[in-house]
């Protein structure tokens, strides 16, 4: 049974406010507590492992899949291992996220390593949310791993979202794209207090004409630090930019090291990075309409991390 904390954890990182439409599955505290396939779509337990495997149909169109992870116990430590078969020509989205809820003074973390295959020609929207909560002093760290191989005219967007309460984070993703193959990657992160967050990516562009957008606006506050490291490689005929975008405040410490690495005569690749601190007339600007400092300050960041 899910109580009144479990519940406003999975609206927060997946939206759920009743029971999911589609295929679903709900993990809580290591264990799962709910799960549901369609005719389209099997989740099964993963033989060996702790976690799913998720097939799609080929040519499925307009189903969701929701695989939320909640915590809500202090001293757990969490790995799970999903993977996900998207079939050739199918379009589906799927909504995961992981939400911590540490009540106590040892340290609970979720560390998830996701696999993803899609198919010729089908089509993949990822969500994934990280949201910490809980009046315990213990540290609340998530971990994910992300792998995906693109295939032949196959299509992924990725939007990776930390809300806020995170203590600490390392993200990795890996993708290889094929032949007419996009990847599109979205990243908005929020730390503050003494937070640590670090995303790590490589992404092969190996199929002609591959092409891939990486995009990341993240604001550092108080004394967190954060460090983006995305590497684009491109192996052949391809396309790819990257965009890093970071507003700091305090003494809050911000690395944006982006990397491009062409190995083929017509590889196409551009990165930008940039960090400062918001403008002041922008402040002025809205306190003219009303708003005090801190409110203008607020919906500044607001709009940047949308």
């Amino acid at each position: 049974m899910l109580n009144a904390i479990d519940k406003e954890m999975l609206e927060a990182i997946a939206d759920i406010h009743d029971v999911p439409i589609g295929a679903y599955n709900i993990r809580k505290n290591g264990e799962g507590v709910s799960k549901k396939s369609t005719a389209n779509i099997e989740i099964r337990p993963k033989e060996g492992k702790p976690g799913i495997d998720v097939i799609v149909k080929p040519g499925t169109k307009g189903e969701s899949i929701h695989i939320p992870v909640i915590i809500t116990e202090t001293g757990m430590n969490d790995l799970v291992y999903n993977t996900f078969d998207i079939g050739e020509g199918a379009d589906v989205l799927i909504v995961a996220g992981c939400g911590i809820h540490n009540p106590g003074n040892n340290k609970s973390q979720h560390d998830g390593i996701h696999n993803f295959i899609v198919r010729k020609g089908a089509r993949l929207h990822y969500i994934e949310k990280h949201y910490g909560a809980g009046t315990g002093e213990g540290g609340r760290v998530l971990n994910p791993k992300t792998i995906l191989e693109i295939e032949e005219d196959g299509y992924a967007e990725l939007d990776m979202v930390q809300i806020k309460g995170v203590d600490s984070t390392k993200r990795y993703t890996e993708a290889k794209i094929h032949k007419n193959g996009h990847l599109l990657v979205s990243e908005r992160l929020l730390t503050h207090g003494k937070q640590y967050a670090e995303t790590e990516m490589i992404i092969d562009l190996v199929g002609e004409n591959a092409t891939t957008q990486v995009i990341s606006r993240s604001v550092a506050q108080d004394n967190s630090k954060q460090i983006f490291y995305p590497r684009v490689i491109g192996k052949a005929k391809s396309r790819g930019h990257v965009q890093c975008d970071a507003i700091i405040m305090n003494n809050a410490v911000v690395r944006s090291i982006p990397e491009i690495d062409a190995r083929h005569a017509d590889a196409q690749l551009v990165h930008e990075a940039a960090i400062g601190k918001i403008a002041g007339e922008q402040i002025i600007k809205l306190m003219t309409l009303g708003l005090s400092e801190e409110e203008a300050e607020e919906r500044i960041l607001q709009g940047f991390l949308k």
